[in-house]
């Protein structure tokens, strides 16, 4: 059966202020001053990836205000709002904390004046403020909102870096998925997950990572289950890697047609992202694990922009055009003359 992953997995709907507050201090090293009540955090809801920078708003135009984003106050802002006397301040202020909106983060070490912050508190609207420049503030806290209200998956299979490349190998139950991947890692290469990969979409690239249950665990039939980074040490897994082919084991089939040369580049759809997929087929004796590798380094090749069967292709092209010519001499030797070593 050729590979097929699961149905995404429903993204995230919502998630609290004080939940993005807390992880962007902690995975992130956001430094975030609370210039409000923090209580009200808990309460309000971020809906969506997307940011937005309230100038127009603040100037009193808000047909099209987006006040269920994330509201971004930089230098500009902060400037437009100190430049204004105290009551063409709060005017301006007033125009947006009418909206609910979910919270206000400045940047560049920005602060509100008392009377905003008091109208902030009385409007239920949390603000914060960073010491980060804007770009910088608003491309962690994106990125930070895109992988979690990212499109996901799960895909049965053995997900492993190898020489950089991720391969994630998948098949039927029982064909040795795991134990391609356990020869792998004793060869030195880096477990990602195993059994159920958890597979992410993030800025049109697929990120691979293991369910909090099973990381860094496998499961060998006849064996039972392994500790990978107790048994092999800490350079033998990784936490997360790029989805970069596909590698399908399949039982072998006579009347199956087997892909020789290489030229035809299937691909399989994965949150409509087309990668590439390699379907092996196993024989007894086959070394699975060396043509992995192969697989591996021929990608690394592709991506340097050498192809092996292209250069193949020409090659034989050559000898054709040659053979029309009738210049053609029959099969050569790839080496002119033997240099002793005549044993």
């Amino acid at each position: 059966m050729p590979f097929s992953p699961s149905q995404p997995i429903p993204k995230k709907e919502q998630i609290s202020v004080s939940y993005i507050v807390q992880k962007l201090k902690q995975r992130v090293q956001i430094n975030l001053i609370a210039c409000t009540n923090t209580e009200t955090s808990e309460d309000k809801f971020v809906t969506e990836a997307d940011l937005h920078r309230p100038g127009m708003a603040l100037a009193g135009y808000v047909d099209l205000f987006t006040y269920q984003r994330i509201q971004i106050l930089g230098n500009t802002e902060s400037q437009f709002l100190n430049n204004l006397d105290i009551d063409k301040r709060k005017e301006a202020f007033s125009f947006i904390t009418k909206f609910d909106i979910p919270v206000i983060f400045l940047t560049d070490g920005n602060t509100l004046p008392p009377e905003l912050i008091e109208m902030a508190n009385n409007a239920g609207i949390p603000v914060y403020t960073s010491s980060l420049e804007t770009t910088r503030f608003m491309f962690l806290l994106r990125d930070f909102l895109e992988d979690q209200f990212a499109v996901q998956t799960m895909v049965h299979g053995a997900m492993v870096d190898v020489y950089g490349i991720g391969i994630l190998i998948t098949g039927k139950s029982g064909i040795g998925k795991s134990e391609v991947a356990l020869d792998l890692i004793e060869r030195g290469h880096r477990l990602v997950a195993d059994d159920v990969v958890m597979l992410t979409k993030k800025s049109n690239v697929l990120m691979s990572s293991a369910t909090e249950m099973s990381k860094h665990f496998m499961e060998i039939r006849g064996l039972g289950i392994v500790d990978v980074m107790s048994m092999f040490g800490i350079r033998s897994i990784r936490y997360q890697k790029r989805l970069e082919v596909v590698l399908e084991l399949t039982l072998w089939d006579e009347t199956e047609d087997i892909e020789r040369t290489g030229l035809n580049h299937d691909s399989v759809s994965v949150l409509d992202l087309d990668i590439p997929l390699i379907q092996l087929p196993i024989t007894p004796g086959k070394n699975i694990t060396v043509i992995a590798e192969v697989i591996a380094m021929n990608y690394l090749l592709k991506h340097y922009g050498y192809d092996p069967a292209k250069a193949f292709q020409d090659r034989i092209q050559s000898q054709i055009a040659l053979k029309t010519k009738g210049m053609h001499q029959g099969p050569k030797r790839a080496i002119e003359y033997f240099e002793g070593d005549l044993e």
